[in-house]
């Protein structure tokens, strides 16, 4: 046998496999092979959506079951011991893994990351790879573990069996985590990416903590009761009989798999606490208030819960008044966990003074980046009024007569001060106008207003532009706000990925973050979004993937400009504190609606339940006796569309404004050098559709580049057209070429039919493999006969196939 002629898969089974397992490497428990740990980026290319390759390792080496301690890279023997080096190390960052190791079956190159080896890489001969004795020491006096937090360290991951496993970056935030808190670490931040599954990654951390006895009365806190539910249903439901809800209000909820399950709580009607349980879940507007009867937390001892987490601790705000700070002063003596996937930094409000830096970063670009969330495409559309602004003439009324006070009214006052009808009914056209062109008037949309009244407004416009799908379905289109509760009761439809209604929601506020909204394709931007923290979190509610209904990625339409914070250096950069706020970041209180409590009774100072706000703590006291600002409404403005423009991913995942056509242009430049390299392969393919799924299967897809140039090209004319500027002829024009030049008179008349109908059918349907037997049994050709018939009117198939290629050579005649 020799070496060098073995695969790499060969070396791994013959040579490094079995010197791994020597050193005292459990097979079955701590070596893993062949681990892909991303999912692959979905490239989006017009309507071609494709995943790019998976990041895979060779090996990668558990102490115990994810906590992954090493990992080597694999070449097979024509390449030198160590040429797998760089690549295992790129791979070792991102698993966060601290043992690095490549080989080529001779022996082994090991690369110690955490700088207490005495070199910091060497040779290793093949009988010298280290034990799990080993590299365990040097994890953890790189970690400087004790005993007993290795202890912590070593407790075991839930398991139900079903192989659900935390993805890599889950893990590395759980044992970051995890090793901070066994270390003495009392604040904790993580910060993971909307849609990344950061309820799950608590869950584990809890868990481990539970059951190694460090934790023993954990708090769960939340600010929405559909977050609280599900979380118990769902992720947190291991923890059973233990775990209960801080409510007096019993509910029933079904869980992902479809059964049904009462809610446990652990308040009676009296709101006395049962203190019998572990793991409580609670919103904070539960448990306090303004009043001192309303801090129901204040009835546990201040040392009773041993772990807090706050679940999207920026929502309430990060301020010192917040309602979950006054909490967690209140239990400073608990462990907490902020979780977040956009951390508050202004002057006034920060998430990191409190917690400290993230003990751990997943942002929504790694996410895309890893193919774990969804790219999306961005549409800018600017309106008249919107760029020019309105300024009311002299004698101007509104609607109730009164004069228009004069001066230039914008975007930051259309629909909050002004209100020009037109321009609202525009909005809702384009936005219609874009689900009819996709072809799929089903995609679950958000659209985000000013407020209530213009989200009942747009509600209103969007009906009129779909009053068919609306006679079948007067849930096609609804409003879901605060203070709508015929609004909130389909919520759950609305996020329910088997559920067809609602499809179109307006909303102001209530839908920006904490809805799970897996199948939601199209985000639609009418009002401005002065908040980074905001517009990351409108952004998020976009990013799930979902296999089962092919939603890949998604779209945002932007009336508003409020995608200008993509350009934005700390769009969905790492965390940073930031000590004076920006120009587009205002800490404003927002419009909001008189909250109640559980039972349906209004509580003023608190928000609804159900009610996100994203910029402010959710106990801010709004005067219910003050009256909204009055709007001015206009008619016979009037409103039109100046520009539109679409921005594309990039293969490095970056915007960039383009239009269709020299996007499509300079792909194609880089696929065909020439227009007679074009014209050489296009004269040899014998099946020309060939060619375009070659295009496809590269990201280029000529379907709306046709309908961008607005011609009836067929692939060929496009590709000569856009590519190589050559004049294009319609398929028509070709078609009638054919018959001018009467090429086929050597045929008999049923021949002659057979070339004509296959002639038309490239006329009007754009069929370029004419060659295809299966044509001839579509109408009109099967009612002319059989398949056999038709080609028996020509002689021989190879007869047949030969008019064909003629007819397909007349119809490129004057260009090849």
């Amino acid at each position: 046998m020799n070496k060098k002629d073995l695969s790499e898969r060969d070396i791994c089974s013959k040579f490094i496999g079995p010197a791994i397992k020597r050193a005292g490497w459990d097979g079955m428990l701590q070596i893993r092979e062949e681990v892909a740990f991303t999912k692959g980026r979905i490239i989006v290319r017009g309507k071609l959506v494709t995943r790019g390759k998976a990041k895979r390792a060779d090996y990668i080496l558990y102490y115990k079951p994810n906590i992954p301690i090493a990992i080597v890279e694999a070449k097979d023997n024509n390449h030198s011991i160590g040429d797998g080096i760089q690549q295992a190390l790129d791979y070792a960052t991102t698993l966060n893994i601290p043992f690095v190791f490549s080989s080529n079956g001779d022996g082994f190159v090991f690369h110690d990351r955490t700088g207490a080896s005495a070199e910091k890489e060497a040779t290793l001969s093949l009988d010298a790879f280290p034990s799990p004795k080993d590299l365990w020491e040097k994890y953890c006096a790189w970690k400087g573990l004790t005993p007993q937090q290795e202890e912590i360290v070593l407790q075991d991951y839930f398991d139900d069996g079903s192989g659900k496993a935390p993805r890599y970056y889950q893990t590395n935030a759980i044992n970051a985590t995890v090793v901070a808190i066994a270390k003495g670490q009392n604040r904790i931040l993580l910060v993971m990416a909307t849609g990344t599954g950061k309820t799950y990654t608590a869950f584990q951390i809890i868990w481990r903590l539970w059951k190694a006895g460090r934790k023993k009365r954990i708090l769960f806190l939340a600010d929405r009761n559909v977050l609280i539910d599900q979380t118990m249903v769902n992720d947190f439901r291991p923890f059973g009989a233990a775990m209960a809800k801080l409510s007096t209000g019993a509910k029933t909820i079904e869980r992902q798999d479809g059964s049904d399950v009462e809610l446990p709580l652990a308040l009676d009607k009296k709101r006395r606490i049962d203190t019998a349980y572990e793991i409580y879940l609670g919103l904070y507007q539960a448990i306090t208030g303004p009043e001192e009867r309303q801090k129901l937390f204040r009835e546990f001892s201040p040392g009773f819960f041993d772990l807090i987490v706050i679940d999207e601790c920026h929502r309430g705000s990060a301020a010192d008044d917040a309602a979950w700070r006054e909490i967690l002063t209140y239990f400073s003596s608990a462990t907490q966990i902020g979780l977040t996937a956009t951390p508050k930094e202004t002057e006034y409000v920060s998430n990191i003074h409190y917690f400290g830096a993230p003990v751990y970063t997943y942002s929504l670009r790694q996410g895309i980046a890893d193919g774990f969330l969804a790219p999306y495409k961005v549409v800018k559309v600017h309106i008249d009024v919107d760029v020019q602004g309105y300024r009311p003439e002299r004698g101007d009324v509104d609607r109730d007569g009164n004069e228009i006070e004069d001066r230039i009214y914008n975007t930051k006052d259309f629909d909050r001060t002004l209100v020009i009808d037109d321009r609202t009914k525009l909005v809702a056209k384009k936005v219609s106008d874009f689900l009819k062109e996709s072809h799929d008037r089903f995609q679950k949309t958000i659209v985000f207003c000013v407020d209530e009244e213009h989200a009942a407004r747009m509600r209103q416009a969007l009906i009129n532009e779909n009053k068919d799908l609306c006679n079948e379905n007067h849930r096609y289109v609804m409003r879901i706000t605060g203070s709508d509760n015929e609004g909130q009761a389909q919520l759950g439809n609305f996020i329910d990925p088997e559920a067809k209604y609602p499809v179109l929601v307006t909303t102001s506020r209530l839908l920006s973050t904490g809805v799970d909204a897996q199948t939601c394709r199209l985000i639609v931007l009418d009002r401005s979004v002065g908040s980074m923290t905001e517009f990351k979190q409108i952004v998020g509610r976009g990013t799930r993937v979902h296999e089962d209904t092919k939603k890949f990625y998604f779209t945002l339409i932007d009336f508003r400009g409020a995608t200008n914070h993509f350009a934005d250096p700390e769009f969905d950069g790492e965390p940073v504190q930031i000590y004076e706020p920006g120009e587009d970041d205002p800490i404003v209180p927002p419009d909001d609606v008189a909250p109640v409590d559980e039972n349906g009774d209004p509580i003023p100072p608190q928000p609804a339940d159900d009610e996100v706000i994203v910029d402010q703590p959710p106990d801010i006291n709004i005067r219910v006796d003050e009256e909204p600002p009055r709007k001015i409404y206009v008619d016979g403005v009037g409103a039109t569309i100046i520009a539109e423009r679409v921005e594309y991913l990039d293969e490095q995942g970056r915007l960039v404004t383009e239009t269709l056509r020299d996007f499509t242009k300079n792909a194609l430049k880089k696929r065909f050098a020439s227009l007679d390299g074009f014209l050489k392969r296009w004269k040899s393919a014998e099946r020309k559709q060939a060619i375009i799924e070659e295009l496809e299967n590269e990201g280029l897809s000529l379907e709306p580049l046709a309908d961008e140039v607005g011609k009836d090209l067929d692939p060929f004319d496009l590709i000569c057209h856009v590519a190589f500027d050559q004049p294009a002829l319609t398929r028509r024009e070709r078609a009638e070429n054919v018959r001018k030049r009467d090429v086929f008179t050597r045929y008999g008349p049923q021949a002659r039919a057979v070339l004509e109908a296959l002639l038309q059918k490239y006329q009007d349907q754009g069929v370029i493999d004419l060659g295809d037997p299966r044509i001839l049994q579509i109408p009109p050709l099967d009612a002319m006969g059989t398949p056999m018939q038709l080609i028996k009117e020509f002689g021989t198939r190879a007869d047949f196939m030969f008019a064909v290629q003629e007819l397909q050579s007349a119809l490129y005649q004057r260009e090849a």
